[in-house]
């Protein structure tokens, strides 16, 4: 009957997301993580729900372009590719994550390329770039300059690289940084996605932002819904942490932005 077959798909849908997440966790974190850039592994139970998600529920990895902005280690890069993406590209400020990130994709034997950029330095044929200055006032100078110290090497890397020449990408996925250390960063990671994207943007915020999120999407002319209500489990990774783990509440966000404005404003600048 159609009622069984459904249940034995969603069986079998089932066994192939826990070997899904089996075979993330095999990916290595960061071996030594900058807490000014709020890098935090996303862990393989995470990772592996959002791409199955993403791919199964909307149709969003599969043969598509992917761009992972601030990809840290490769986590979220390597799920999109083992579940068939026709090429990705994770992107990230830093070198040191990159090269675990290079390590990872070699060992779990996934084709990806890695960029090393500072994000808002993205060229996006259309769109305004977003200025190092629109990010909080409340960002210190020594802040900003260990923020800015990895000087972008992303005009000689693209011209090298031809798979990131094709903007924009069908599908941006990412787990950017909360804002915690660089108000207004969360923002700025997500503009420019918005921009990066042709289809969809999937990305991982605090719930507590939820309605500036929103509010600024629908501004955008890009919707945005709620795909699950995520804890995201932090783990105490640096010396100032005084827990064992945080649990965050974390909300897994989708943007449509087939109907998005041709430019974009400055987000950071007035949120």
């Amino acid at each position: 009957s159609t009622q069984r077959h459904g249940e034995v798909e969603f069986l079998l849908s089932a066994m192939k997301l826990k070997q899904f997440e089996h075979a993330l966790q095999e990916v290595r974190p960061f071996q030594e993580p900058n807490y000014m850039l709020e890098q935090y592994p996303t862990s393989a139970h995470i990772a592996a729900r959002m791409i199955h998600t993403m791919d199964q529920v909307y149709d969003d990895i599969e043969g598509k372009s992917i761009a992972d902005l601030g990809c840290g280690s490769g986590m979220l890069s390597i799920a999109a590719a083992m579940m068939g993406s026709e090429y990705t590209v994770g992107f990230d400020i830093d070198p040191n994550a990159l090269t675990v990130a290079v390590d990872n994709a070699e060992t779990m034997e996934v084709d990806l390329e890695f960029v090393q950029c500072d994000v808002w330095k993205i060229p996006v044929r259309g769109y305004s770039s977003l200025p190092h200055n629109s990010l909080s006032s409340e960002t210190s100078s020594e802040d900003m300059r260990h923020e800015l110290s990895l000087e972008s090497t992303i005009e000689s890397q693209l011209n090298r690289s031809p798979l990131v020449s094709s903007f924009p990408f069908e599908t941006v996925i990412m787990n950017p940084p909360f804002g915690t250390r660089v108000k207004g960063i969360d923002m700025v990671f997500l503009q420019q996605a918005v921009a990066l994207a042709s289809v969809s943007v999937y990305s991982l915020h605090k719930s507590s932002t939820r309605e500036h999120i929103f509010k600024k999407a629908a501004d955008w002319g890009v919707k945005a819904e709620v795909v699950a209500e995520l804890r995201f489990d932090i783990p105490a990774m640096y010396k100032f942490h005084k827990q064992k783990s945080v649990d965050v509440e974390v909300d897994f966000l989708r943007f449509d932005v087939t109907n998005k404005k041709r430019f974009l404003s400055d987000v950071a600048s007035s949120s």
